[in-house]
């Protein structure tokens, strides 16, 4: 069982940045395959950035593909996301996911993710 806690969002303007976290209970956080995920009402949860744990690769949608870098410090139990240049279109529910995979790719789908964070607001205005 893992449990997740985000923290790190809310309201900043278009071009500002923030840094997302997640913090994860449990002693086995570093086999963890972890992603982000982000959600508008009345869409479905999108992938953002996720971070395999064998080989260590990043994955990001291509929407946020060089603004966005997912991170983790197993020492600390937490995956980052650092959010530059952030647009209105950024706005969303972020969520902190977790999965056991033991592959060398990263997973895109919610599906594949067991675990899952309560979700932190990120709002940016224009």
């Amino acid at each position: 069982q893992v449990q997740l806690v985000e923290s790190g969002g809310g309201l900043v303007q278009a071009g500002d940045s923030l840094r997302l976290s997640c913090a994860a209970s449990g002693r086995t956080f570093s086999i963890y395959d972890m992603g982000w995920f982000r959600q508008v009402p009345g869409q479905e949860r999108e992938f953002v950035a996720g971070i395999n744990s064998r080989v260590g690769i990043t994955y990001y949608a291509d929407s946020v593909k060089g603004r966005f870098t997912i991170s983790r410090d197993n020492a600390k139990n937490t995956v980052y996301l650092q959010m530059n240049s952030l647009k209105p279109e950024d706005t969303a529910v972020y969520y902190c996911a977790a999965t056991f995979r033991y592959r060398n790719d990263v997973g895109v789908n919610a599906g594949e993710y067991t675990y899952w964070g309560q979700g932190t607001q990120v709002t940016v205005s224009s």
